[in-house]
Formats: C-alpha cells, structure tokens, sequence
C-alpha cells in the first residue's frame, strides 16, 4: 500500500494495489472518490480536502511494524 499527499490541492490518496489496471472512479461522497480495478476490487481511495477531514499530522509519516508472528 502506497500513501500519497498533495498539499498543493489537498489530496491524500491510498493506493491499495499497485498492479497496472483500468480502474473506474466511484463518488462515494463530496469528498472521497474509489478507484475500482479488476474483480470490482478498490485500488485506490481519493479524500479530497484531505486536511479538514483527517489528522493528517498523526497519519504522515506513516509508521509500520512488520509481524512475522502467525496470527
């Protein structure tokens, strides 16, 4: 999963799957738009105005653990 910032217009978005694929774009509300690939499956999530609707200074940098304990 990859999680891009546009400050310039205020988009964050998440891509999901980083396969090249034809994706449609689905509004799903004034300020998120899904991009939906192959199988109906999300690719990606557009949050417009980004900055009013998320904490974006405890999202980014974006902080990982990888487990490599069985779940």
């Amino acid at each position: 999963m990859k999680i891009m910032y546009n400050a310039k217009v205020d988009l964050l978005y998440l891509r999901l799957d980083d396969r090249k694929q034809p994706v449609i774009n689905k509004r799903v509300s004034d300020h998120i738009v899904l991009d939906i690939g192959e199988d109906d499956k999300i690719v990606g999530i557009e949050i417009l105005d980004a900055s009013k609707h998320l904490n974006l200074e405890g999202l980014l940098p974006v902080k990982y653990e990888v487990s490599l304990e069985a779940a």
